[in-house]
């Protein structure tokens, strides 16, 4: 999904399926109603934005996202880890 310019914004348990049978080690990202082109036309990164609202699953969201900073690759990999951490857990520790 980064490699083709986008970023999905709402990464949560819920967003990610995993396929059966001979598709079983596939990963199946769903729900792209929040997804935003990070790559502008000219290969350049969108620029860096604050005072934005809240956007996705606060309970994954990254730390800079609940500070307002425009949402990028590194988010959807800290949501990432923290749906990894849940899965692990049963919980996040916040």
């Amino acid at each position: 999904m980064h490699r083709r310019g986008y970023i999905h914004r709402d990464l949560k348990p819920e967003n990610i399926l995993m396929g059966l049978e001979e598709n079983a080690s596939t990963l199946y990202l769903i729900d792209y109603g929040l997804a935003k082109k990070w790559k502008m036309p000219n290969g350049d990164h969108i620029p860096i934005r604050e005072g934005k609202s809240l956007t996705g699953t606060a309970r994954y969201a990254s730390a800079n996202t609940h500070l307002g900073i425009e949402q990028s690759r590194r988010d959807d990999l800290e949501g990432a880890g923290y749906v990894l951490l849940y899965l692990l857990k049963g919980e996040l520790p916040w």
